[in-house]
């Protein structure tokens, strides 16, 4: 059987916990972050889960990232 291969954008934005969790990072991180508010800014920084749905379609392009 081949290898499969990894999708390259989706290695660089969605990461495996231990658990088997696929987390991601929110969107507009870095882009004009001067004018944002403190408490907004934290919020970008923390990773969240993706949702369930979305799980099997990124388990497909991160095939070996994935538990």
């Amino acid at each position: 059987m081949p290898k499969l291969k990894t999708h390259k954008g989706a290695k660089s934005r969605f990461m495996m916990t231990g658990t088997g969790k696929i987390m991601r990072i929110k969107g507009p991180k870095s882009h004009l972050r001067r004018n944002k508010a403190k408490r907004v800014r934290k919020q970008f920084d923390e990773k969240i889960q993706l949702n369930a749905a979305d799980k099997k379609r990124i388990s497909r392009l991160i095939p070996y990232g994935v538990k």
